[in-house]
C-alpha cells in the first residue's frame, strides 16, 4: 500500500491524530506518505509538521497568519497556498491520493468537492460536508467514482458493522452520545453553565467548536443528519441513546432483531487507521481495551428538552432542502458568541431555533444557494446581535 496524504486541518485534532497513524502504518511496513497540510491560523505547529513530514505544500487560510509564516520561515522547496483561494486551488491538485478532511464547518465543504471530482480516498472527519451538501456530495461520488469513509467514531462504527452486510436487511441504525458534560444538569442549571464548563468533555480531547456541539448535543444532531446520507437511511431509521462510558461507538439493528455494535475505547486514531486502511486491519501500538478488568454499558433515551439542540436537528433532517443549512450556519454563529462570552448556553438553541422560524426557501438545492444562504444567515444573526448589544 502506497498513498500520499493530504490533511485538511493538520493543526487540530483529528489533524495531530492522523499524522500519529501514519507514523504508526510506515511502521509497521506500508507507505504514507504526507504530501499537504493545512492550517487556518496554527503557524508553529504547522512549523513543526513540516520539519517533520517534509510536504510538498501547505495552504495557510488566515492570510496574515500566512504572511506571517513567510517572513519567519524559509522552507526549501516548499508551494505555500494562501487564504481560502490558495486551499481551493490545493484542493484541485492531482498529485494526491488519500483525503483527511478534518476542517472546521461549512469551510470542508467545497474543497472536499473538489477532491471528490478527483476520485480520491476522501477520509471525513468534516460532518458539515454531509450536512449542509449531503445530496450534492452523494451525487458526486457516484458520478466520481470517489471513495468515502466516515472516520466520525459513531459513523466509522456503523460502516463497520454493514460491512457485508445487505441494506436491506437493515432495519436502523444506534447513534450513541456520551451526554457530555452535563448530563446530569437540571435545565435550570444549564442557564448558569460557564464556557470553561462547556469545554470539560468528561470522554474526549476535541477542538473547541466540537466540544461545545457535544455540550448541547447539536453535535449528535449533525452526526443524525450525516448518518442520513452516509447510509442512505430514512430519518425514522436513526435513533440516538445516551452512552455515557462511549465505549460502544455505534450499532446497528436488523430485521431479524439482532444487534451488531463496534466496541473501543474513545480514541480517535482508530477509525482514523481504520478509513485509512479499509478494507485491511493494520496492527497498532494504541490503548487497547481491557475486559479482564470489570466495567459496566448503561443506556437511557436523551432528554430532547433539556438538549432541545439535538430535537432542531432532527426537525431540519425532516423538513430536508436547504434547512440543515440555516441549522449549522446558526449553531456555528451561537458557538462562537458563547465562546466569546456574548450569548449563554441556553441561549444556543433559541438562536438556533429562531434563525429556522425566520427562514423560507423553495430554491433548488444547489451548492450555490447552500453558500448564499450560509451567508445569509450569518450576517442577518450577527445584525441582529450588534443590535440588541448596543
Amino acid at each position: 500500500m502506497s498513498e500520499k496524504v493530504c490533511i485538511f486541518g493538520s493543526t487540530g485534532s483529528i489533524g495531530s491524530n492522523s499524522l500519529e497513524v501514519i507514523d504508526n502504518l510506515n511502521n509497521n511496513g506500508l507507505d504514507f506518505s504526507v504530501t499537504y497540510l493545512t492550517t487556518n491560523s496554527s503557524i508553529d505547529i504547522l512549523s513543526e509538521q513540516i520539519r517533520k513530514y517534509s510536504p510538498k505544500g501547505v495552504a495557510i487560510t488566515d492570510e496574515l497568519s500566512c504572511e506571517k509564516f513567510i517572513s519567519r520561515n524559509n522552507f526549501k522547496n516548499l508551494e505555500i497556498f494562501k487564504g481560502r483561494k490558495g486551499l481551493l486551488e490545493l484542493s484541485e491538485r492531482d498529485d494526491f491520493t488519500v483525503l483527511i478532511s478534518s476542517l472546521v464547518g461549512i469551510a470542508g465543504l467545497e474543497p472536499t468537492i473538489n477532491a471528490i471530482k478527483k476520485d480520491r480516498r476522501i477520509a471525513l472527519a468534516n460532518k458539515e460536508t454531509l450536512v449542509v451538501g449531503g445530496e450534492i456530495v452523494n451525487k458526486l461520488i457516484k458520478k466520481y467514482s470517489a471513495t468515502l469513509i466516515p472516520i466520525d467514531s459513531e459513523h466509522s462504527a456503523i460502516f463497520q458493522c454493514l460491512t457485508g452486510e445487505k441494506m436491506n436487511n437493515v432495519s436502523g441504525i444506534i447513534l450513541t452520545a456520551s451526554g457530555g458534560p452535563f448530563l446530569n444538569k437540571t435545565a435550570e442549571e444549564l442557564k448558569h453553565v460557564s464556557v470553561n464548563d462547556a469545554l470539560a468533555h468528561p470522554n474526549w480531547i476535541m477542538g473547541k467548536k466540537i466540544t461545545i456541539d457535544s455540550a448541547t448535543m447539536m453535535n449528535k444532531g449533525l452526526e443524525i443528519i450525516e448518518a442520513k446520507w452516509l447510509f442512505n437511511l430514512l430519518p425514522s431509521q436513526i435513533s440516538v441513546v445516551i452512552h455515557k462510558q462511549s465505549v460502544i461507538h455505534s450499532m446497528v439493528e436488523f430485521i431479524d432483531g439482532s444487534v451488531i455494535a463496534q466496541l473501543g475505547i474513545p480514541d480517535m486514531k482508530l477509525p482514523i487507521q481504520f478509513a485509512l486502511t479499509f478494507p485491511d486491519r493494520v496492527v497498532n501500538n494504541f490503548p487497547k481495551m481491557d475486559f479482564s478488568n470489570p466495567f459496566n454499558l448503561t443506556f437511557e433515551p436523551p432528554d430532547y428538552e433539556k438538549f432541545k439542540c439535538l430535537k432542531l436537528a432532527m426537525e431540519s433532517l425532516n423538513s430536508g432542502g436547504i434547512y440543515p443549512t440555516v441549522l449549522n450556519a446558526a449553531n456555528e454563529v451561537a458557538v462562537e458568541l458563547f465562546l466569546n462570552k456574548e450569548l449563554s448556553f441556553t441561549e444556543i438553541p433559541e438562536l438556533i431555533e429562531s434563525a429556522l422560524n425566520n427562514f423560507n426557501d423553495n430554491n433548488e438545492l444547489s451548492l450555490e444557494n447552500i453558500t448564499e444562504t450560509d451567508e445569509s444567515v450569518r450576517r442577518k444573526i450577527k445584525e441582529k446581535q450588534k443590535f440588541y448589544s448596543k
